[in-house]
């Protein structure tokens, strides 16, 4: 039995901190896993910003709304569904992660959730288990499915490398050069075709 596990941020839709820092003109809200391999560092980095700034979970809200998938994505996704199992696995929130699943059919999302207070700070951050992405795939892995995977960050890496079949998918051409064995697409159908392939 098959599960396919997919990132969300930068493989489906838009990474939502780089639209955000376009929106609200902080232009070091950029930074994402793709540059730092430190996810509680960073996120603990994005929140000192947003309180810098006086802004919340509203702010953000307000920018996700805007976001669409990128181009292909709900195709991609409702092709691999008919075909077989899939999760998203994501290091964001669901808070934000609501108004995209929408938009992507409702697919089933595993991610974290923020702690909020009733003014709409985000005051900090609740990480389901340590190292979520790789976690997930071990358990899966561990009640009888084989796991294929793909990302395009760094906090993908753990999950790409235990699986039986793992692609990176629109990453930097410095974590191409540091993982050359893995496989690399830059295009759906391409990334389609390999999972077929490994299924």
């Amino acid at each position: 039995m098959n599960i396919v596990c997919l990132d969300l941020e930068g493989v489906l839709v838009p990474e939502i901190w780089i639209a955000f820092a376009k929106e609200s003109g902080i232009p070091e809200l950029t930074r994402t896993t793709r540059d730092e391999p430190d996810y509680d560092k960073l996120m603990n980095w994005r929140l000192g910003i947003l309180k810098e700034h006086g802004l919340g979970l509203k702010e953000i809200q307000e920018t996700i709304a805007k976001i669409d998938p990128l181009p292909g994505a709900k195709e991609f996704l409702d092709k691999l569904r008919e075909t077989t199992q899939v999760i998203i696995i994501s290091d964001t929130f669901t808070q934000f992660a609501a108004p995209l699943m929408k938009k992507l059919g409702w697919p089933t999302i595993f991610c974290n959730t923020l702690e909020v207070a009733k003014d709409g700070t985000i005051t900090g951050f609740k990480m389901r288990c340590e190292q979520s992405k790789l976690s997930t795939v071990k358990a899966l892995q561990s009640v009888g499915f084989e796991t294929i995977a793909s990302g395009d960050s760094h906090n993908d890496l753990g999950m790409i490398q235990a699986s039986k079949a793992g692609f990176l998918f629109r990453t930097t051409d410095q974590i191409k050069a540091d993982y050359p064995q893995l496989e690399a697409f830059e295009e759906y159908d391409d990334l389609f075709e390999a999972i077929k392939k490994a299924l």
